[in-house]
Parts: C-alpha cells; structure tokens; sequence
C-alpha cells in the first residue's frame, strides 16, 4: 500500500513537472518578479507603518507642524494602502503586511517619550521618504508586472510631494536634513 502510494505521488509529480515544462524561461519567471514582488511587499509595510507611525505623532508630537504632519500621513497613506492592496491582489501577490523592520520601527518609536519624539520622527520620515521615492522610481522603470509598474508611476509624484514635506517639516523642528538624506542614501535608519 505505502509503495503504491510513493509510485503514484512519483508519477504524478514526473508529469506535473513535464506538464510545467522546465525551460529556462519558465526558471527564469520568478527571479524576474522577484523586484515586483520586492516592490509590492515593502511598499505596502511602509504604507501601513506610516499610519502607524502619523497616529503616533498625532499623540506623542509636541509641535504643531509634526502633530499635523502625522495627520497627513494617515490620511494619504490610508488612501495609498488601499490602492497598494488593490495591485498587490490584482497582480496575484499576497495581501499587504507589517514587515519584521517596519514593525521594529515602530516598536522604537512607541517607546520614545514626548521630548525626543519630534526630531527622531521626523529624521525617519525624511530616510523613509527618500527610500519609498527611489523604490517606487525602480518599480515604474523596471517593473516587470505592468499593473504594479502602472501604480508606482502614477504614485511617485505623491511620493515626491511628501518627501518634499517631510524634508520641511523636519527643517522646522531643528533635523539636519542633509544628515537625513544622506543616512537614507546608506539605507540606514534614524534613530
């Protein structure tokens, strides 16, 4: 019975596999999705962690600028998620989720107390911004699904618009905007 069992699953997975062709174009498919699938993930983490992160601005900000800042965000990204998980489904990949680093940013950020909240917020959301406009820069140049190319290029100008307010907003609050950008540039993250 066992070896009936093992034959059978041996034959059906011999067929599966001549039935999936194992072409070098066929191997080739995945690691050509690999940066949409790249793209769509950390897009829509930072999109949930940046309405995490405005909510938490809007209790823990001091200045009026910052508090209103982390209003915008929510709003914007509430509206940029929806649109993010739409693609994502759309193109088969999986529902938007809270990456293991968006998720530690965000663990940093709550245990940050009000008198320092302000100025590391807002030195992340310059790092952050610059990153999510060069992601979203790669995905409408290159992307390999059309309908997540699509998004990210009708996207990037709101990207570019809150980089812009956020580089602003932290000029305001007394961040060194250069020391920012140029962190973000490394990839690395503000604390």
């Amino acid at each position: 019975m066992v070896v009936k069992n093992l034959v059978a699953a041996a034959v059906t997975g011999l067929f599966l596999s001549a039935a999936l062709g194992s072409s070098p174009a066929a191997a080739q498919q995945p690691k050509s999705l690999a940066s949409d699938s790249v793209f769509i993930q950390s897009a829509s983490s930072v999109g949930l962690l940046q309405v995490k992160l405005g909510q938490l601005a809007e209790k823990k900000g001091t200045s009026p600028a910052v508090v209103e800042f982390g209003k915008r965000m929510v709003t914007d990204y509430a509206k940029a998620n929806e649109e993010l998980k739409a693609a994502a489904k759309a193109a088969g990949f999986p529902a938007p989720a809270l990456l293991r680093q968006d998720q530690q940013i965000f663990d940093r950020f709550q245990g940050k107390g009000r008198s320092s909240f302000d100025k590391a917020y807002m030195a992340q959301m310059v790092a952050q911004h610059s990153e999510e406009v060069r992601l979203f820069q790669r995905e409408s140049a290159g992307g390999r699904v059309q309908s997540l190319k699509q998004v990210a290029a009708r996207m990037l100008p709101e990207m570019e618009q809150r980089l812009s307010l956020a580089t602003q907003t932290a000029g305001s609050v007394g961040v060194d905007v250069t020391a920012s950008s140029a962190a973000a540039s490394e990839g690395s993250a503000i604390d």
